[in-house]
């Protein structure tokens, strides 16, 4: 049965991160889990020996090192790998091993560097920004160009005009 809540834990989540877990009061845990909780991400005490078997058959079985002392899941639907880091600043007794956010296995530094991206909202924005804008140069030159066209037609035609009328007098 645990070893079946521990694998439907790591299917079930997009974000799990490996926390070496050293001994810290109880309310101390109660805090951390309610700062967590508030971003969807939920505190798994799991002993090794349940968490092994199931990683060892999973395509998890990268992060099987990170589990040999005592350890914590955190686990969110979610990859809210900023909200994370800034609790665990505050609880130095919770260690950050590594973690795996959408089928992707991080290291500390790899998690530190996933949290400083923008969000995927912003990055489209961003995408989109940049397309209107070069849409948009593109259909001003092509305006610039014809426009220009029109100017000097419209020029020599005065000229012609100016001839025909100087030579008509």
């Amino acid at each position: 049965l645990l070893r079946r809540q521990g694998g439907e834990g790591f299917r079930a989540n997009r974000m799990i991160a490996v926390c070496q877990y050293n001994s810290m009061p109880d309310e101390d845990m109660v805090l951390m889990r309610h700062y967590l909780r508030k971003h969807n991400i939920q505190v798994k005490f799991f002993l090794n020996e349940i968490v092994r078997p199931v990683l060892s058959q999973s395509k998890y079985k990268n992060l099987l090192p990170l589990f040999v002392a005592r350890n914590i899941l955190l686990v969110s639907p979610e990859a809210k790998a900023k909200e994370m880091l800034r609790v665990l600043k505050g609880v130095p007794q919770v260690n950050l091993l590594g973690a795996c956010s959408d089928d992707t296995i991080l290291s500390k530094q790899g998690v530190e560097n996933f949290a400083k991206l923008p969000s995927l909202e912003t990055t489209q924005g961003q995408v989109v920004g940049a397309l209107a804008l070069s849409s948009s140069q593109t259909s001003s030159l092509l305006q610039h160009g014809s426009a220009h066209l029109t100017a000097l037609l419209e020029q020599h035609i005065r000229r012609l005009q100016d001839g025909e009328t100087g030579s008509a007098a």
